[in-house]
């Protein structure tokens, strides 16, 4: 079987092709997104006030190709009652993070991540 010059191999790689096609100025994002120091420390002040409480019980991180989630849960074998999540691709938009209810409806999202979880404070206070 030959081939001939119009025609590629199956071990033919494409990658200088596709490298071309990307902007100049363009660095692809090959990690996944985490909560920096900052933000976590305020995350868990948060929690660590509603554990003692007695609001809340557990936690889970998820650091995801394109987002991290904080998942706050009232007992370990529910589904979350709150998720913190924090979306790069949205910072220039409506603002990286936000606060979604167990629902999935979102209560706050905004650039600040103090702001954002004054919607948890406020709304545990109140009650």
């Amino acid at each position: 079987m030959s081939l001939t010059s119009g025609e590629a191999g199956p071990d033919d790689s494409r990658g200088s092709e596709r490298a071309a096609a990307a902007p100049a100025g363009h660095v692809p994002f090959t990690g996944n997104v985490t909560f920096n120091r900052l933000e976590l420390n305020r995350i868990l002040n948060l929690y660590g006030r509603m554990v003692a409480d007695g609001e809340w019980r557990d936690y889970a991180i998820d650091f995801l190709k394109d987002k991290a989630v904080f998942s706050i849960f009232r007992r370990a074998s529910e589904v979350p009652i709150y998720r913190i999540e924090k979306d790069p691709r949205l910072a220039r938009k409506q603002g990286a993070y936000s606060v979604i209810s167990q629902g999935g409806l979102i209560l706050r999202r905004g650039h600040d991540l103090d702001r954002v979880l004054l919607v948890i404070d406020r709304k545990l206070a109140l009650v």
